[in-house]
């Protein structure tokens, strides 16, 4: 007698059920029903549909589901849960309708439309033990939708599941709570210092050339030393995160055990005489990639071509960070920041750069500085604030607020004398105060102190045109804008750089500059002020008349005020600014 031949096929499987339905039931059976029904009509079925589920069965409070695709299983179940979280932000916590999901990629059996085996039993028992609101999800499932689906799991280890032969690895959406179970060998929770933390693992060396490695691991090498003078964000040291070269890259697993919160890592190339390097940042947390790019070039000189790719890695991947780290802190209540973020959104705040946001940022730096009295940063952002006050021109009284800001400058380079953030601000307070030698040392210190903080160069490039030292300051305000592309404050340096062109005489470049600064923030009224300058020697009266009279309605009285206008310690360079306003007739 042959036995009957069985279909089976390879899928993936959904099973749901709503957390504490029989209490639910309880309390109010036509209600829970009537409220189950229509989730399901207008979010569960569509969810379903859109990603090409089938609806296998359903029970009173449960459903079983088949995907042709992990991937799609995933989409759908995270879809249902955010659309659940959604729904239920008004509903009281003990009316809330919560599903448990599980997936599993198995091997299952059809009969008569109906599908089971132990593909079917895994996801049952995954959905058991899932949190509410929650997903559990099987390690077959994990690999195939690792770096496929825009949404973190957190890995809980193997876990002895009710009925099933074998220990099951497990993920779980990442921010539900671990279930009650039985966890054998759970894999280590992912701590983090107070700041966030960044590991760079080693490039791979994909060339198949062991004499290329001194490349490969240079580069990871020189990124770690050139990141660790960026005192914002605590470096893993090179040993720790090098003890993970050669190995598979599941960067979660990584960062768990280096307890970093962003992970550097790339590749490099190598044909003939070129090499293509690339590199992405990774929030290991939600396992997004922040920032990617990669670099093609010519080896002509090896050790030039390592300390320019790192440099771009470098001063790109800072500014990534704290983005990323101020979009986490705007998801907080102002009840549970702490310094940290407090510092952030006061960044935040003062890139804004308008009167009212530099009122706001010194409101974030000081209850910084309430949380911690010793926190360098705070105290620079702090100084900054009154010195942006004093570049917009709208202190009353400016000897008092140089005094403020060099009495926090010096606070914070005090508190950390390696700081480079705090020794360019320390710079900042001496420049307004017309401390110019001061003003360069200080500069020279912060880039001294971190090669790649651009904001530095660029402000170094600006002092040195104050002085006198046009050409070497337009070289490095050029050289560095370009390193700078999306810095929120570059309308500033393309100001400064137009400025330092009208003093070499060459105004045909300063207007192209002027213009590019415009262009990034139209509303930024001493532009309009340098623009003008600009148009008056060109000859071109009306349009000089009608930049003042812009920068006039931005910010009343700029124009009056610096009409006289002595930023440079050269009495001639001084004299050839108002010069361009009085050939506009804008001054007599």
């Amino acid at each position: 007698m042959t036995a009957e031949r069985v279909e089976r096929r390879l899928a993936a499987v959904l099973a749901a059920d709503v957390a504490g339905y029989s209490r639910l039931m309880g309390a109010d059976e036509e209600g829970t029903l009537a409220r189950l029904k229509a989730v399901r009509k207008v979010l569960v079925d569509p969810a379903i549909a859109k990603h090409r589920g089938r609806i296998v069965k359903t029970t009173g409070d449960g459903m079983l589901i088949e995907f042709a695709s992990a991937v799609d299983a995933v989409r759908g179940a995270v879809e249902v849960q955010r659309g659940m979280a959604d729904q239920n932000t008004s509903v009281p916590p003990d009316e809330r309708i919560e599903f448990r999901i599980g997936i599993h990629v198995g091997d299952i059996i059809i009969d008569d439309n109906d599908i089971f085996g132990d593909g079917v039993n895994i996801a049952a028992r995954l959905e058991g033990i899932a949190e509410p609101g929650g997903i559990c999800i099987s390690d077959d499932t994990y690999r195939q939708i690792r770096d496929r689906v825009d949404t973190a799991f957190d890995d809980r280890g193997e876990t002895a599941l009710k009925n099933i032969a074998r220990p099951v690895r497990v993920f779980a959406l990442a921010g539900a709570k671990q279930s009650a179970t039985k966890v054998i060998e759970p894999a280590p929770q992912l701590t983090l210092p107070d700041k966030p933390s960044i590991a760079v693992l080693p490039f791979q060396n994909m060339c198949g050339d062991p004499e290329q490695e001194y490349f490969s691991d240079g580069l990871s090498e020189d990124i770690i030393t050139l990141l660790s003078a960026w005192r914002s964000f605590p470096v893993i040291a090179r040993n720790s995160s090098f003890a993970f070269k050669g190995q598979s890259r599941d960067i979660r697993m990584i960062a768990r055990k280096l307890s970093a919160r962003y992970v550097i890592e790339g590749s490099v190339r190598k044909s003939g005489n070129r090499v293509r390097v690339t590199a992405q940042l990774i929030d290991a947390g939600s396992g997004h990639h922040l920032w990617a790019k990669k670099f093609d070039s010519a080896i002509d000189d090896v050790f030039a071509l390592q300390d320019e790719i790192t440099r771009q890695i470098v001063s790109s991947v800072e500014p990534e960070m704290e983005k990323a780290e101020l979009r986490k802190s705007e998801t907080k209540r102002s009840a549970n920041l702490d310094a940290w973020d407090y510092f952030l959104r006061g960044r935040a705040f003062l890139n804004r750069l308008t009167p009212e946001d530099v009122v706001r940022a010194r409101a974030m730096f000081d209850r910084a500085i309430e949380l911690d009295t010793q926190y360098s940063d705070a105290w620079a952002g702090l100084s900054w604030t009154y010195q942006r006050e004093i570049l917009f021109d709208i202190v009353e009284d400016r000897r008092a607020w140089e005094e403020k800001a060099m009495k926090a400058a010096r606070r914070a380079v005090d508190l950390d004398e390696a700081s480079s953030f705090a020794h360019l601000v320390l710079s900042g307070a001496f420049m307004w105060s017309n401390q110019h030698e001061q003003a360069i040392a200080e500069t020279r210190m912060a880039v001294e102190l971190n090669p790649s903080n651009v904001p530095a160069w660029l402000a170094l490039g600006n002092r040195l045109d104050i002085i006198g030292q046009h050409e070497e300051g337009i070289t490095l305000l050029e050289k560095s804008l370009h390193l700078n592309a999306h810095d929120p404050h570059n309308h500033i340096y393309y100001a400064q750089l137009g400025r330092a062109y009208i003093n070499a005489r060459k105004c045909e470049i300063a207007l192209h500059h002027l213009r590019e600064s415009i262009r990034l923030k139209p509303d930024y009224a001493n532009s309009y002020h340098v623009l003008a300058i600009c148009l008056g020697h060109m000859g071109r009266i009306d349009e000089a008349r009608a930049a003042a009279e812009r920068c006039e309605q931005l910010r009343p009285g700029l124009m009056k005020r610096r009409a006289d206008w002595n930023i440079y310690l050269d009495p001639q360079a001084n004299r050839n600014l108002t010069e361009g306003l009085r050939k506009a007739g804008l001054v007599e």
